[in-house]
């Protein structure tokens, strides 16, 4: 009887992350960047929208029901560091700092930056197993990109 009561209260190990699990974490963060600022727009969930159709190959309806999983998710999911845990399993380091890029863009979307942003993306970035510099740069290549558009 022991012996089950031990095996019950051992922790058990995380179970590999599923590729759905990421799709939702990635876009929770996403969705957790764009609230940073506590001004949720139209624009954000758009461009959320967007990139989820270009990096999962969904349609527009497919990647607003994602969003809307997201969001609730997002609510739910507890820390940062549970999302991007579940994020760095899926993603490779290579393919995180064009993540960065995209948070960039939805923050710079409204043509300000709030502390709270600043303070997500130094946290993201870190998470994520990126540099400061990494995010710097992504900010400008966000920033460039918005200027052309």
């Amino acid at each position: 009887m022991i012996k089950r009561l031990t095996q019950f209260l051992r922790p058990k190990p995380p179970a590999p992350s599923s590729p759905q699990q990421g799709q939702i974490a990635l876009a929770a963060l996403l969705v957790r960047v764009a609230r940073a600022d506590h001004d949720y727009s139209v624009v954000e969930t758009s461009l959320i929208d967007s990139f989820l159709a270009t990096r999962f190959s969904l349609n527009t309806v497919q990647a607003a029901t994602l969003r809307q999983m997201a969001e609730g998710y997002e609510t739910t999911a507890g820390d940062t560091v549970h999302l991007t845990r579940i994020i760095k399993d899926v993603v490779p380091l290579d393919d995180r700092s064009e993540l960065l890029v995209q948070m960039w863009q939805i923050i710079l979307s409204d043509d300000a930056r709030h502390d709270e942003e600043n303070g997500l993306m130094r946290l993201v970035s870190n998470l994520l197993g990126l540099a400061d510099r990494d995010s710097a740069l992504a900010r400008q290549r966000a920033a460039a990109q918005r200027a052309r558009s």
